[in-house]
């Protein structure tokens, strides 16, 4: 093989290499941290999770129905732009929206929701919540990401979450 031809051959294998690469979920692979602005599709992630999302809470030992406490430190949420398709129901931002309020539910205080103003910058989740131990009946609850202000054309994303007491 002439080296030319050669030269030629490792090259196009380089670049089929790299075309071969899964792309990500989001558009590019990172999401710059940008203001949140109307008229965006978003998804609300807890723990970096959408399906499947877990909430830690420090209930140590066996739990009884009903028993309620607090989330263990240095869990997070935040919201992501949605680019492509997703298998998660999407939130809008609406024509009004400048941020998204999280919701945690179902909740026992009456506690100020967080505030996130930025795509992709989380917020830890408090640890004075009061949530299950483990869950309510099917052992989920919701946490809900709600557009601010609203408008008639904004829509909340929703993430199911599992309480998760400690052994």
């Amino acid at each position: 093989m002439s080296r030319k031809l050669r030269s030629w051959c490792v090259s196009l294998a380089a670049a089929g290499a790299l075309l071969a690469a899964p792309v990500p979920a989001f558009a590019g692979g990172v999401v710059d941290p940008a203001p949140i602005a109307p008229n965006n599709p978003f998804v609300g992630l807890v723990n970096d999770q959408t399906p499947n999302a877990t909430i830690r809470m420090a209930c140590f030992g066996p739990v009884h129905i009903g028993q309620t406490g607090h989330p263990m430190d240095g869990q997070t949420v935040k919201v992501l732009p949605v680019t492509g398709p997703t298998t998660s129901q999407a939130g809008y931002t609406g024509s009004a929206a400048n941020s998204v309020l999280v919701n945690f539910g179902p909740a026992s205080s009456t506690t100020s929701p967080i505030v996130l103003r930025t795509w992709a910058v989380s917020a830890k989740i408090p640890t004075t919540l009061v949530l299950p131990c483990y869950g309510t009946g099917t052992g989920t609850g919701t946490v809900t990401f709600a557009p601010y202000p609203t408008s008639a054309t904004a829509r909340s994303a929703t993430v199911q979450v599992t309480f998760v007491g400690q052994p």
